[in-house]
């Protein structure tokens, strides 16, 4: 199976790009209510995904920052402290599951590196977990 099959492309993949500072980050994911969020480069490549828990922790040691001076602090300031493995579109299928048994999500790349989904966990759980048509039952 080729693991296209589960494939949320880009265009329905909330992300954030490189520019974006922390405010514009949390915002997004409060917008979402997700717990993480990719992070893009100008030119589209994946550099990294950014959690709620590395937005605390920069929160917590830099005990200065409040919402209005977080517009001004570039998210590529907040160290990330989870690496989130990438794939890449042509992978085999064994690689995706055992990516996916760790990440909520797995971020697809092309060969040059360029972000063109993710594919999620619950994608692949939920093909698995469907009941199978009885092929006797017609």
């Amino acid at each position: 199976m080729n693991i296209l099959f589960f494939l949320t492309p880009k265009s329905q993949v909330a992300y954030v790009m490189e520019d974006f500072t922390l405010r514009q980050v949390a915002e997004k994911l409060t917008f979402h209510h997700y717990t993480a969020i990719p992070i893009l480069s100008k030119d589209g490549k994946y550099i990294g995904t950014i959690s709620e828990g590395d937005l605390f922790r920069y929160i917590k040691d830099h005990d200065q920052l409040n919402y209005r001076s977080a517009e001004n602090t570039p998210i590529l300031d907040v160290p990330i402290e989870r690496d989130v493995e990438t794939i890449r579109f042509d992978a085999k299928m064994d690689d995706l599951y055992h990516m996916a048994l760790n990440q909520n999500f797995v971020p697809v790349i092309d060969d040059n590196g360029i972000f063109i989904g993710i594919v999620t966990r619950s994608a692949i759980m939920g093909y698995f977990c469907k009941p199978k048509e009885d092929s006797k039952s017609k």
